[in-house]
């Protein structure tokens, strides 16, 4: 393979994680307003926590997914110094948006040992 083909594959991949990503964060919504709907139409009253639990867990996965997709995307093109500082920018930014997600959505530190809700 040649460094054309490489980068072309590498970049290839990229676009797939990035809509990959983006798709759970969609179906994930669906599936978190389907399911709460269900809960309301019974009467339970934890139907908003529901949907708020399953929705941050579909975001955390598509920013995993989207994180993916900027790293293999930088690694693609040249690797530049202001390549590697706007990847690690917008690592840090999903990074405490998936921090965030998790003790909204656990009551906990990522970090923290607990319960695993499955």
């Amino acid at each position: 393979m040649t460094m054309d083909q490489v980068d072309t594959v590498l970049q290839g991949t990229a676009t797939v994680l990035e809509v990959a990503g983006v798709g759970v964060i969609v179906v994930g919504a669906l599936l978190a307003f389907v399911s709460s709907l269900g809960r309301l139409r019974k009467g339970e009253a934890d139907a908003y926590y529901n949907f708020r639990r399953r929705l941050g867990r579909a975001i955390l996965l598509g920013l995993e997914l989207l994180v993916a997709a900027d790293i293999v995307g930088t690694v693609a093109v040249e690797p530049t110094r202001e390549n590697i500082l706007v990847l690690a920018f917008i690592v840090l930014i999903r990074t405490f948006l998936s921090v965030s997600l998790t003790v909204e959505i656990e009551g906990r530190w990522p970090w923290q040992g607990g319960r695993k809700e499955g």
